[in-house]
């Protein structure tokens, strides 16, 4: 992409409106634009990055053995009733009256109507395991909705659901999320700690949150020091597999959010422990049979009996994950992309447009990265080199490639690592193999 032609409406000042970093540089690098309370346009820029990480976690949700569908996002009140959640839910939900007087909703989460999905089609314990998910927006209205995209009203969210004949099998599918969201946010480059923490609403008695750590997280968190040092490294997983050892491997360390942290009984020695804030960006729950059993969603196991199945939940907030990666991620510069959601590999700087040779070297190394299958950024607008490099690095891509007068002289050109700052010339021909390989 040229960016004399590409939609990249970024901002000087830090906008007055904007709390938090990832707010502030979304807007000003030209990735959002709010269009009231809490909902949000996302302009190019942003929806590559939206994609790419809606993309990990589609990849990853397969691998781990689920299957894709996709729900609608306005649901009958009547499903909620039956599973009596309707009035229980609160505020949050946006109740809708259609023009028949029927009472809808804006799906705020989906286990009634998923349940209902099963239990219209699957009747045997032969159909189970059965894990379902789609990436959907979904609305909660927030009372006070803040933080940009991090605390929005409206909000893209993957959700997947399973169901077992019995609690061990059910143990087992949890085991494969918890697994699954591991890899899924160390692609992303992130460490997310997972944290037993309160089911809400949705109900249950087993659940972990996935929280990142940030200073400007909604949480308090309480982990012990070694987290720090932890990291993630798959070895490939064989979803069919016992994965309880490696989950005892990733809860066995303690951390806990605010609300199930004791401080009077904690476990760890208080030179050991740390107190930090975090971000959620995934949540899983198992909750047995709170809406199977109302909604009837039942299997019949081998000797013939009916047995209501036993069903998790499990959540990503894909939308808040792009604010998450950037408040794990900038600088005073901007934002700093990590290679797999970055929107743009490498971005190309024309530091003289008009100049015969940084014109032809610039538009060769642009057609060379994207045919060797980077998605480069081409700046070829006839501006000042000061703001070229202030808006490179407000976008944060991953490299940057910067070609000028001098360095053609030369024969070289100047490449950057926007994570690490180091500069080096090289000649057109080492750029590319340093940043492809």
């Amino acid at each position: 992409m040229r960016l004399s032609s590409y939609f990249l409406p970024v901002l000087r000042e830090n906008p007055k409106e904007a709390e938090i970093v990832s707010h502030r540089l979304m807007l000003r690098a030209g990735m959002v634009q709010q269009a009231s309370a809490g909902i949000y346009s996302w302009l190019p820029l942003g929806l590559k990055v939206l994609k790419k990480i809606e993309n990990i976690v589609r990849e990853e949700q397969n691998r781990a053995l689920a299957q894709e569908i996709l729900m609608p996002t306005i649901q009958s009140a009547d499903l909620w009733r039956e599973s009596g959640r309707y009035d229980d839910y609160g505020k949050e939900m946006l109740r809708i009256t259609d023009r028949h007087e029927r009472d809808m909703l804006y799906g705020p989460t989906n286990e009634e109507l998923i349940t209902d999905i099963f239990r219209t089609h699957v009747r045997s314990y032969r159909d189970v395991p059965l894990n379902l998910y789609h990436i959907q927006w979904k609305f909660r209205d927030e009372v006070r909705p803040r933080f940009g995209i991090m605390r929005g009203r409206e909000f893209l969210m993957k959700d997947a659901y399973s169901f077992d004949v019995d609690f061990a099998s059910a143990k087992a599918s949890y085991n494969r999320m918890f697994v699954s969201y591991l890899k899924t946010f160390s692609r992303m480059g992130l460490t997310a700690i997972p944290m037993r923490a309160d089911s809400g609403p949705i109900g249950g008695d087993l659940s972990h949150e996935f929280i990142i750590l940030a200073d400007t997280g909604e949480s308090e968190v309480f982990y012990h020091r070694d987290w720090e040092d932890l990291s993630w490294d798959d070895g490939g997983i064989d979803y069919h597999a016992d994965l309880q050892p490696i989950v005892d491997r990733w809860t066995g360390t303690y951390a806990a959010t605010d609300e199930m942290h004791d401080a009077a009984n904690c476990p760890v020695p208080a030179a050991d422990l740390r107190q930090r804030r975090g971000i959620e960006v995934g949540h899983i729950f198992h909750f047995g049979t709170k809406y199977s059993n109302p909604l009837g969603a039942r299997v019949a196991t081998p000797d013939g009996k009916e047995v209501d199945v036993y069903m998790g939940s499990y959540g990503i907030g894909v939308s808040r994950l792009v604010g998450g990666v950037i408040e794990a991620s900038h600088d005073d510069d901007g934002i700093i992309w990590p290679t797999a959601v970055a929107p743009f590999h490498v971005g190309v700087i024309n530091l003289k447009v008009g100049d015969t040779d940084c014109d032809r070297q610039a538009a060769d190394l642009y057609a060379k990265f994207n045919i060797g299958g980077f998605d480069a950024l081409l700046d070829d607008r006839d501006e000042r080199a000061g703001a070229k490099m202030a808006t490179m690095d407000l976008i944060g891509l991953p490299w940057q490639v910067i070609i000028g007068p001098r360095g053609m002289k030369n024969g070289v050109v100047e490449v950057k690592n926007r994570r690490t700052g180091e500069r080096a010339e090289m000649t057109p021909e080492a750029a590319m193999n340093k940043i492809m390989s």
